[in-house]
């Protein structure tokens, strides 16, 4: 299976397929979606790194797949799905704990393959972080969208600029959930009898 852009109605369907899911699992794969974070790192979140009064979420350079620490803007949408979970899970370090051990869930790829197969689209784990091209298509410029998927840039642009482009990914991302409320939104109205 090749990796793909995830089109609005591939959106929509990934959504509802997820209310099959369990509560977990679910809200790590909508998480996924709103940030366009890799899915270890979500996994891996723990309320330590998350402040919820100023809207961010801190990935620690030692859980960082390029080893450098990563400031994520959280959405109203990431916020509200965060403050759920505190609810199911506020006695455990991680957001997204394991409930037989002590540590974070471990893996979400068996999920991701039921959710494909209900939504009927072609999907694995990491088309979520294809996010970016969602962002992209609304103009969020490609440098922005590189901060946000945390790439190291190179040259020596890279070298001089210092600018921690906060404002600008907290700006792309509140458009994103935004754009991915009215998407769902679309799908609920449709599905609601009047």
């Amino acid at each position: 299976m090749r990796s793909h852009v995830m089109s609005t109605s591939d959106i929509r369907a990934f959504w509802t397929a997820l209310v099959e899911e369990r509560p977990r699992t679910s809200a790590v794969l909508r998480l996924m979606l709103l940030t366009a974070q890799r899915g270890g790192e979500v996994l891996g979140m723990r309320w330590a790194d998350v402040d919820f009064s100023e809207g961010w979420w801190t990935i620690p350079e030692e859980r960082s797949k390029n080893g450098l620490s990563h400031r994520v803007p959280l959405s109203p949408s990431a916020l509200a799905l965060l403050e759920n979970q505190r609810l199911l899970s506020s006695e455990s370090p991680w957001i997204f704990p394991n409930a037989s051990s002590l540590g974070p869930l471990a893996g979400i790829q068996k999920a991701v393959q039921r959710v494909r197969r209900r939504a009927g689209i072609e999907l694995r784990g990491h088309d979520l972080r294809r996010t970016a091209s969602n962002m992209a298509s609304m103009g969020v410029p490609r440098l922005v969208i590189a901060r946000i998927l945390n790439h190291v840039e190179t040259g020596v642009t890279a070298v001089y600029d210092r600018h921690s482009y906060d404002r600008e990914k907290r700006e792309a991302l509140d458009a994103w959930g935004r754009r991915l409320e009215e998407i769902v939104r679309v799908k609920e109205e449709a599905e609601t009898p009047r």
